[in-house]
């Protein structure tokens, strides 16, 4: 079995990042889920952190801090939901 190059994985979460996020964006402007339901902020904070991670393989410090807030909002609403 081959070693899966860093870069490639680091790319390949990229993709599923913007993938995800894409989706739960259009989910939630077609009113298929809530903006405050667990699907939403899942695919925002597992979008968001597939971004983080090929931000800090480029050195793209802007979106290494978009996406940490992003994440930190998303486990954030995922904690009231729990709560609720």
């Amino acid at each position: 079995m081959k070693k899966i190059n860093k870069q490639f994985m680091s790319e390949l979460l990229g993709w599923y990042g913007i993938l995800a996020l894409m989706v739960g964006y259009g989910l939630v402007s077609f009113a298929l889920i809530k903006p405050q339901g667990v699907i939403f902020q899942l695919l925002n904070i597992t979008g968001s952190a597939g971004l983080l991670i090929v931000s800090i393989a480029k050195k793209v410090m802007q979106n290494v801090l978009l996406n940490i807030f992003w994440i930190i909002i998303g486990i954030v609403t995922l904690l009231s939901l729990a709560i609720k």
